[in-house]
């Protein structure tokens, strides 16, 4: 099995190596610790299930490579060199810290370019729906729709993000032709109307091709281009941005007993199995964003451990979206029942993830996290600034 590694942290970063076998790791420990380039070598901890024993009742050796990125890179150029360790090792190690580093993200939305390097931006949630979890029914008409898209705007949103289907727990599938009937007249209008870049929430793909045809810069697919097949090949055609998200299960049975092994793990490998779908159609890279999916086949504890380490799909080398806003985890920790009170929950899901790489925020609550985000902003660029 290839080695994998996983990577985390702050100015001083800890790559995980994991499946090594027992002669990589001598050779690895040797090597780092006969260097002089400053990084070091600490015992790993592994999640594991138990296909990946080695034997019974042992677990792959791994190793954790600790340093600054410099520091890192001339490790990685050492193992490069020696004959003993797979080239591929060193090459995921170059692209992991070339992907886990990078910020400088530019999305273009059909001309519209988000700069996601210069600022978090904002992603305003508009359900026309008569049976969202947050506010079913609330912007089901169209009046009220557009004037709360128009606000949304103009407090500090930089994506509309219509959608016409609930995707809460315990949903049923919608008819295509209703998820159109609701959402069509409001993107033709909305996309001619308003200077930012509209999003279609849907995993239809012929809903999609519609949503784009109508104005749509950008396909939010739930299940991360799988419950349609031709989904991607839509994307691809069109030249739209996509966010993949990962969802186990239908929001049908989603939230049914979801088990892993290891949540960060398992959701990264959806995720970067999404980003092969799309690039394989065709979709180019640099317009796709990834979100791990808050609420979507997770426990509370799931959603949790996700958002503390955030910084890991970073790895992907995509921007993350993350999309916690008035979800119940929070509802669950904070004690509130009520969606729309989780409002102050919502901001402290977001200033993390924000500190933890999160470019983009999927939120009901606009210019409360649109404030939220700036404050963030400048808190994480200046820590940026004072440890480089």
């Amino acid at each position: 099995m290839e080695p994998v590694l996983r990577i985390s942290g702050h100015g001083a970063l800890a790559i995980t190596l994991n499946n090594l076998t027992s002669g990589q790791t001598a050779v690895l420990d040797t090597i780092v610790r006969s260097s002089d380039c400053g990084a070091g070598s600490d015992p790993a901890p592994f999640f594991f299930s138990s296909e990946h024993n080695t034997a019974a009742g042992e677990t792959p050796p791994a190793m954790v490579l600790t340093g600054n990125p410099g520091q890192l890179r001339i490790l990685f150029s050492l193992l490069a060199a020696d004959h003993r360790i797979p080239p591929s090792l060193s090459q995921k190690g170059y692209s992991l810290l070339d992907n886990y580093l990078r910020s400088d993200y530019k999305i273009d939305c059909r001309g519209k370019v988000l700069d996601l390097g210069s600022r978090t931006h904002v992603m305003g949630i508009l359900n026309v729906t008569p049976d969202s979890f947050s506010d079913g029914g609330r912007y089901a008409d169209a009046e009220p729709a557009l004037a709360h898209a128009r606000d949304m705007a103009a407090a500090g949103a930089d994506i509309i993000d219509i959608g016409g289907e609930s995707t809460r727990p315990g949903a049923a599938p919608l008819a295509q032709e209703e998820e159109l009937r609701r959402i069509i007249p409001l993107i033709e209008r909305l996309s001619a109307e308003l200077r930012v870049p509209i999003s279609v929430d849907t995993y239809k793909s012929s809903v999609a091709k519609k949503a784009i045809e109508a104005g749509a810069a950008i396909v939010n697919d739930i299940s991360g281009l799988r419950f349609s097949p031709d989904m991607a090949n839509v994307v691809a055609d069109t030249g739209v941005a996509v966010v993949i998200m990962h969802i186990k299960g239908t929001p049908r049975d989603m939230q049914q007993n979801p088990v892993y092994d290891d949540v960060v793990g398992e959701v990264m490998a959806y995720l970067e199995e999404g980003i092969e779908i799309a690039v394989k159609a065709g979709v180019d890279r640099e317009k796709i964003l990834i979100d791990p999916g808050f609420g979507f086949g997770k426990t509370l504890e799931h959603n949790l451990i996700i958002l503390n380490r955030l910084q890991e799909f970073r790895a992907l080398g995509r921007p993350i979206l993350l999309g916690p806003s008035r979800k119940k985890f929070i509802g669950t920790v904070l004690g509130i029942p009520v969606p729309e009170q989780r409002v102050d929950g919502t901001a402290a899901a977001v200033a993390l993830g924000i500190e933890r790489g999160a470019r983009v925020l999927r939120v009901h609550d606009v210019a409360r996290m649109a404030q939220v985000a700036k404050m963030t902003d400048a808190i994480v660029k200046q820590k940026t600034v004072n440890r480089d």
